[in-house]
This record gives structure tokens, C-alpha cells and sequence, in this order.
């Protein structure tokens, strides 16, 4: 019995002096209350981590970008991993692409005519806008197969797609940087 109170004591001194980093934010709109897990302002998104540590191994001029793909895809409502994985199938993640034209992803590419971006992040928001404002919500696309019947001449061209954002998936079950830290 002593040790199971001692047990208790030290667990509530221990949380008086460590509390824990889960705290109630009041959302601007509304008065309720929301937990939010307090993150250091240097902690990526894990999705981030993954995504760079991908593109790096295959050399990617790409993964110092990853960070961008994540926020539009996350703003455009898209699997983070779509834009990125359509690099893949196009250029090989932005290794084989029309001179000077950060264009990983073949958008506008066709005969002589080229569509050139000014940079990655630029190609990037563009390709992300696109499939959800022209392919999807315009056009009515549902899935990355309906994308591609509109998006490319290959009927596997889809296959390619999701073939590629499975193996960024893979390689983040199978990364270190996918683990969530652990801090007390």
C-alpha cells in the first residue's frame, strides 16, 4: 500500500513540474475548445520528412521542396503524395525535364510546345491547383484513373502514379523520420 501511494505522489509531483504539452485552444470562429499538441516552431510534418528523404534518395532536384508539396496539396484537398509521384511518372522526379522549364510533371507539354514555370515552388502550386480546380472540380475526376484519361495519353499512366505513391508510402513505414519523437 505505501508503494502504491508513493507511486501516486511521485507521479503528481512529477506532473507538476513536467506538465504535459496537450493544451485547450479556443478556435477564433467558435468559443469551444480544441486540443492542440504543442510542436517546436522547427519540428517538420512528418509528411514533409518522408517526402524529402524520398526525393533525396533518387537525387530529386525536387526534395528541398517537399515542404511545398505537402502545404498545396494540403490546401487543395490532395493525397500529398500525388503531385510528387506524377513527377515520378513524368521525369523522373524533375530529373528529366525541357530545358529551363521546372516542369517535372509534362503539364503543357506536347510536340514543340513547352509550359515553363519560373521556379519549382511556382510548377508545384500550379500542378496542385490544376488537378483539383480543372481535373476535379471542373471536370469531375474522382480518382488519380479519371485524372488520367484527361492528364495523359498512356492508359497505364495512372498504374505509374499510384505505383510511385506507393512506394512513398512504403518508404515512410519503412523511415525513421516517420516515427513521431517522444519527449517527456
Amino acid at each position: 500500500m505505501k508503494t502504491k501511494l508513493f507511486i501516486l505522489f511521485l507521479f503528481i509531483v512529477l506532473s507538476i513540474i513536467f506538465p504535459s504539452r496537450i493544451f485547450a485552444k479556443e478556435n477564433s470562429s467558435a468559443t469551444s475548445a480544441v486540443l492542440a499538441i504543442a510542436t517546436s516552431e522547427s519540428m517538420l510534418d512528418t509528411r514533409v520528412r518522408v517526402l524529402r528523404d524520398f526525393l533525396m534518395q533518387r537525387e530529386s532536384p525536387l526534395a528541398p521542396f517537399a515542404q511545398t508539396f505537402v502545404e498545396y496539396a494540403d490546401l487543395y484537398s490532395l493525397d500529398w503524395k500525388t503531385v510528387a509521384a506524377i513527377s515520378g511518372v513524368e521525369s523522373g522526379f524533375g530529373q528529366q525535364i525541357p530545358a529551363n522549364s521546372y516542369n517535372a510533371w509534362g503539364w503543357g507539354v506536347y510536340g514543340n510546345n513547352v509550359t515553363r514555370f519560373a521556379s519549382w515552388n511556382e510548377g508545384i502550386q500550379t500542378i496542385s491547383k490544376g488537378l483539383r480546380t480543372t481535373y476535379m472540380d471542373k471536370w469531375g475526376a474522382k480518382d488519380i484513373f479519371e485524372i488520367g484519361r484527361m492528364y495523359a495519353q498512356s492508359p497505364a499512366w495512372a498504374s505509374h502514379v499510384l505505383y510511385y505513391m506507393a512506394k512513398i508510402e512504403d518508404f515512410k513505414r519503412l523511415s525513421p523520420a516517420s516515427s513521431l519523437p517522444i519527449t517527456l
